[in-house]
């Protein structure tokens, strides 16, 4: 066979399957894309409805997508939310190291406090309703109360070096009652009956004076 002729033969085989790989780097782009904007929506519609209100065929009807294509992105609802609450603690974690550069212990908490409160007024009280009703993600969030609980022991140390805290505190022991107070917080629903700055003002900020030094309590009464 001529050797044009080969290599014209070798080419047109090649071909298709260049297109191919093109193809599918396209679809998983667009997938990955997809994914995201499907997961930005659900979290938005499942925060403002809570999360039993919306069915997974009302997200794929409000991007008018089809059942199918939703379905191959997330197969079950409970794994777009697992997905959607795990992206949501990075996004939290990644805020915290951000917020803080350059400012000490106080003020990191302060600033952290106001997101959360944004956050709290943003969401309906059925999202927390629905949320103890998902295994996977109860499971995930129980897997993640143990980081909380090491980087609350790194906050307290902070506060006892910047002269915030009280050295004569068992604070390993603090750590724990603070996350009792979460979980009581949570299994009583309170919650749906007082809005968070007053849990804040009455719980984790009476809790919080209770470790302060003098410094310290002026500092928490100046920024509150």
């Amino acid at each position: 066979m001529h050797p044009l002729l080969l290599f014209i033969l070798f080419f047109v085989s090649l071909s298709p399957n260049c297109k191919n790989m093109q193809e599918k780097k396209t679809i998983t782009a667009y997938k990955k894309g997809l994914r995201e904007v499907i997961l930005k929506t659900a979290m938005k519609a499942f925060a403002e409805k809570g999360i039993r209100a919306v069915k997974m065929d009302d997200i794929a009807e409000s991007l008018s997508i089809s059942k199918r294509t939703m379905y191959e992105i997330y197969a079950t609802k409970e794994e777009l939310l697992y997905e959607g609450v795990k992206a949501f603690r990075e996004r939290q974690k990644a805020k915290i190291v951000e917020l803080s550069k350059g400012k000490d212990l106080m003020e990191i908490l302060m600033k952290y406090y106001r997101i959360k409160v944004e956050e709290s007024h943003a969401t309906s009280q059925a999202f927390y309703n629905d949320l103890i009703k998902y295994p996977r993600v109860l499971r995930y969030l129980n897997r993640e109360k143990m980081h909380t609980r090491e980087n609350l022991q790194k906050f307290f140390e902070r506060g006892v070096y910047e002269g915030y805290f009280r050295e004569d505190i068992n604070y390993e022991l603090a750590a724990r009652l603070f996350d009792a107070i979460g979980r009581y917080v949570m299994e009583q629903r309170l919650y749906s009956q007082y809005s968070i700055e007053e849990l804040f003002t009455s719980l984790s900020f009476v809790s919080l004076r209770g470790l302060c030094t003098e410094k310290g309590i002026k500092k928490l009464e100046r920024l509150l």
